[in-house]
């Protein structure tokens, strides 16, 4: 996996060195896509409409906005890498990785990522920047958001983005991340997947135990709002077996591609986030490098 890593990121801008906002960005989308986990693409599953050859185009087409997210709004930011990913796939390929690594990239540079210093770049939020993630809400036509009445996303931009993503956080994991603070992703899979790593798992059945654990945890928000809360709950359950006995893993992803297609991408997008805060902080494939700068692509 750590050559498939590197191989791809070889297509980075130059602006985008190891460890920085832009490489950590790419190289936790590539990594959660190319890990087998239950219900989702990898290089072995694709559904009708995304590949994971489109996620890992998407995941490098971010790298740019999210290179510079500390320098910029926040909608700003996460219009931009919206429209990149946009670009190069077919459908929504991350719009909630763009949602929730967003923040984190924004930290500036003299703070270490933590739910305080995220909380800080969400207090500065603008109208501004809610009409630019209302945009790029549009642009990714994710399925599954229903209506919702007060700040229906057919409907114009709130002023208050928080506000709107407090009224969407009982339906969506992403929105009650903003709303409620990121102390839950790091106590949650951030942790879960220290632990697994410390306990000398391999990468790829690090990424797949913290997965199941946050499934376990937590209903998938997705799943939630295409086939209902009493299936995303008996989702949950099947997660927290496969976990307890890993020989169900296979049994349990086929169980969610048929007859029902069953994709627990909120749950994928949360562990995009960990991996890029564990990537930006070196705490993760620290030896990991890119190709010297005279042979990567300039911008």
């Amino acid at each position: 996996m750590v050559r498939q890593l590197t191989s791809a990121l070889f297509r980075l801008p130059i602006s985008c060195q190891p460890q920085g906002r832009g490489w950590s960005a790419a190289a936790a989308s590539i990594l959660e896509a190319s890990t087998a986990k239950p219900g989702n693409v990898h290089p072995a599953a694709e559904f009708p409409d995304l590949t994971h050859a489109e996620l890992v185009a998407a995941g490098l087409a971010i790298a740019t906005s999210m290179e510079h997210a500390a320098q910029v709004p926040l909608g700003r930011t996460i219009l931009a890498a919206v429209t990149a990913a946009r670009s190069v796939t077919r459908s929504n390929a991350n719009l909630g990785i763009v949602l929730a690594i967003a923040p984190l990239a924004a930290v500036p540079d003299d703070r270490p990522a933590s739910p305080a210093a995220v909380a800080e770049v969400l207090a500065r939020l603008t109208p501004a920047d809610a009409a630019d993630v209302w945009q790029a809400i549009e642009l990714a036509q994710p399925g599954g958001m229903g209506r919702s009445g007060q700040h229906d996303l057919a409907g114009p931009p709130p002023d208050d983005l928080m506000a709107a993503m407090r009224l969407a956080a009982p339906r969506d994991s992403i929105a009650r991340l903003w709303a409620d603070g990121y102390d839950s992703l790091f106590t949650g899979l951030v942790a879960d997947l220290d632990a697994a790593i410390g306990r000398g798992l391999a990468l790829d059945a690090a990424i797949v135990q913290a997965f199941l654990a946050q499934l376990a945890r937590q209903p998938d928000s997705l799943v939630a709002r295409k086939h209902g809360l009493p299936v995303a709950i008996e989702v949950s359950r099947q997660a927290a077996t496969a976990l307890a006995n890993p020989q169900l893993i296979p049994e349990f992803d086929l169980s969610l591609r048929s007859p029902s297609r069953l994709n627990p991408g909120t749950t994928a997008d949360l562990t995009a986030a960990a991996l890029y805060i564990l990537l930006r902080s070196g705490r993760l494939l620290a030896d990991v490098s890119t190709p010297p700068a005279s042979t990567r692509h300039r911008t």
